[in-house]
């Protein structure tokens, strides 16, 4: 009898072990939870049921844990404690000072504390301090919500992330903030801006079975998305003690937000329950407000006109200082270009820079499709990389150069946009892409016809002279290929993408010296000296020349060089042979030969034997009858002038080649990275 009672009370005990392992909790708003929450530091809870965790006093603390513990390792299964499966989900805002200004962020905790005495402000989130981070003694789990980059490093910047820290500020899994925006395009992540001011629904969920932990954010109004942000897989059961805290622990610094929880529900059972949204509470933009006896608000608003008057005054002054300080400080190409678009304009334009919007991609970032909301009118927007000096340097060289180009036969800068570490590019949407992708287009068999063939050569040879001779300077484009060359509505072509162009006064010597340009389109000169011309752009336009009528890459293999083909074609006097063969000899037969014969003089191994793109656009004309070409060399030779060149792509003197973008603009084709 008595071994039947001890039974009994032995079940009973692991019953209510088992019971007390479970914990479930739901706040729809935190109004009437004070006794269930224990508040920290600057955390309050405000009449309107908000839980704040920090206000915008700089280099603050705020902690708000649930007051019972919750029983994190599971011992009954095996003699190797487990850690507890859980769930969680919670909403919240950050509203920050003004937008893209605020900082640091929050992190969803599990501490073996409700109080950490010494933690620190700022990137460590209130959890840790300079001294203790990354102590294994620490027992901490956090899922952070970081607004502020910048730790370890001498500056800090725009964070926007999400991160799984174990008992330090360094994560082991992050991302940036994004969610999956639709179901049926699944791993297609829509960027969330933590500190927008939005609500945000999050999720953490631990499974102590797979040893997994699963991130999910979405906007509040979006549901759950199918696929997590993050998914991790880490076992906890060493990183956390027998009985831990649950809650939030957020952090200001030099810069400050206000970090607000609206609603909250956590389980130990499975799922978390799901919150009430429309109960929960909404956070606005804080506003001090004091009261004023009538006698004072008289006196203020007696104040008011005079004060506003001289506001008003004080404002026009300023404004005509800037102005004329800037007529004063302005840089040339600032004043040549003055269209500086607005950032939201080039934002909505591109629907938030979404990928389904590129239409090209180069070595210094992406160029996206757009329509003004301003006017309705197509543009195309190059997005510079903004951790690129490279990129800096191609940013301000466009600017300078193509802002102050106005040609036919030239792409048109329409304007720029910089804002913080983003580099805008804005030109004339070009309808047919580039001279390259209408050469080898294998879309329905198109080929493009002789007549429209040369009409873009001879387009290109304009610009070109407008280029070298005719404007108020030299400019020496320094990539001219049939991917820069853009074909317009009317099929003419217009030269594009000056990243690499370089500017120098008539009468005067280009002291660039560094080799950059496109394998294939590059003048032999320039391996021996590195020393850009106007003539070294007259080789890479004969090249396109003999591409355009052999419809033909410059570099197909290691066994065929255009050039030396049209060479050999040339010296058995069946120049005419080396003709595309897809035009199916639909075109005029002295234009093919005037084309292909001044491929061959452009593209001349002697500069001195090349002609000016004056003497160019003459030969185009009929105005001049093209000279004699002799003295080529023998193919054999040229062959080997080009096994130099592969020597130098091997020994990293100039570097390769990916597909141009579609509408012309900068790509990695461009060689090196100083200019």
């Amino acid at each position: 009898m008595a071994s039947t009672i001890y039974l009994v009370l032995l079940f009973l005990f692991f019953c209510m072990v088992a019971e007390a392992q479970d914990v479930e909790f739901l706040f729809n708003g935190f109004n009437g939870s004070e006794a269930n929450l224990t508040l920290d530091k600057v955390s309050i809870i405000k009449p309107s049921g908000l839980l704040r965790l920090t206000n915008k006093t700089q280099n603050a603390v705020g902690h708000a844990f649930y007051s019972e513990k919750v029983q994190m390792l599971n011992r009954s299964s095996s003699s190797s404690p487990n850690a507890s499966s859980f769930s969680t989900a919670f909403v919240f805002q950050i509203i920050s000072p003004s937008k893209g200004e605020g900082g640091f962020g929050f992190a969803f905790t599990l501490s073996p504390s409700d109080r950490l005495p010494g933690a620190e402000a700022g990137h460590y989130l209130g959890l840790f301090n300079s001294t203790n981070d990354g102590w294994s003694s620490n027992y901490i789990f956090a899922v952070e919500f970081d607004t502020v980059n910048g730790f370890n490093e001498s500056t800090d910047s725009v964070g926007n992330h999400v991160g799984i820290n174990i008992n330090s500020v360094d994560s082991k899994a992050g991302k940036p903030a994004s969610y999956i925006d639709d179901v049926d395009r699944l791993g297609s992540f829509e960027e969330l801006v933590l500190e927008s001011g939005q609500p945000i629904q999050a999720w953490v969920e631990y499974n102590g079975v797979t040893k997994c932990i699963n991130v999910t954010i979405a906007p509040m109004d979006h549901g759950k998305p199918i696929q997590p942000l993050i998914s991790f897989p880490q076992d906890l059961s060493t990183y956390v003690r027998e009985d831990m805290y649950v809650g939030f622990s957020a952090s200001t610094g030099n810069k400050a937000s206000s970090h607000y929880i609206l609603g909250w529900s956590f389980s130990t059972k499975g799922e978390a329950p799901p919150l009430n949204l429309s109960r929960l509470p909404i956070a606005l933009q804080e506003k001090n407000s004091s009261s004023f006896r009538p006698s004072v608000i008289v006196i203020i608003a007696s104040l008011c006109g005079v004060t506003t008057l001289l506001f008003v005054i004080l404002f026009f002054l300023t404004v005509y200082k800037i102005k004329w300080r800037q007529s004063e400080a302005l840089e040339d190409w600032e004043l040549e270009c003055p269209h500086r678009f607005r950032y939201q304009d080039l934002y909505t334009a591109t629907k938030g820079f979404k990928k389904s919007e590129i239409i090209g991609v180069g070595g210094f970032g992406a160029v996206y499709k757009g329509r003004l909301p301003t006017n309705g009118n197509e543009v195309a927007v190059k997005k510079i990389n903004n951790n690129s000096i490279q990129g800096l340097r191609e940013f301000t060289a466009e600017i300078e150069s193509l802002g102050r180009l106005r040609h036919k036969n030239l792409v048109n800068l329409q304007g720029w946009c910089k804002k913080n570490n983003d580099l805008l590019l804005v030109y004339d949407f070009i309808p047919n892409g580039s001279l390259a992708g209408l050469l080898f287009s294998r879309i329905n068999n198109f080929v493009l016809s002789w007549e429209q063939r040369f009409n873009i050569v001879k387009g290109v040879a304009a610009g070109l002279l407008y280029l070298h001779e005719e404007w108020e300077q030299v400019v020496i484009h320094r990539d001219v290929k049939s991917g820069n060359v853009l074909i317009d509505a009317e099929m003419n072509g217009r030269l594009g993408d000056f990243g690499l162009a370089r500017l120098y006064d008539h009468g005067t010597m280009s002291h660039t010296t560094n080799i950059v340009g496109t394998i294939g389109y590059l003048a032999p000169e320039l391996t021996r000296t590195g020393q850009s011309s106007t003539s070294s752009d007259v080789y890479a336009y004969g090249i396109l020349l003999l591409e355009v009528a052999c419809g033909r890459k410059p570099v197909e293999t290691s066994n065929f060089i255009l050039i030396d083909s049209v060479i050999e074609y040339h010296q058995m006097g069946r120049i005419i042979d080396a003709a595309d063969p897809k035009l199916n000899s639909a075109f005029v037969v002295k234009e093919m030969e005037l084309v292909l014969g001044l491929g061959l003089l452009c593209s001349h191994r002697k500069p001195k034997a090349r002609p000016t793109m004056r003497q160019v656009t003459r030969y185009l004309n009929w105005e001049d009858k093209l000279p004699v070409i002799d003295d080529l060399g023998s193919p054999d030779s040229l062959r080997g002038s080009t096994k130099f060149m592969e020597v130098s792509v091997s020994s990293n003197t100039i570097t390769g080649s990916y597909p141009s973008s579609s509408i012309g603009y900068m790509t990695s084709s461009s060689m090196d990275a100083g200019r």
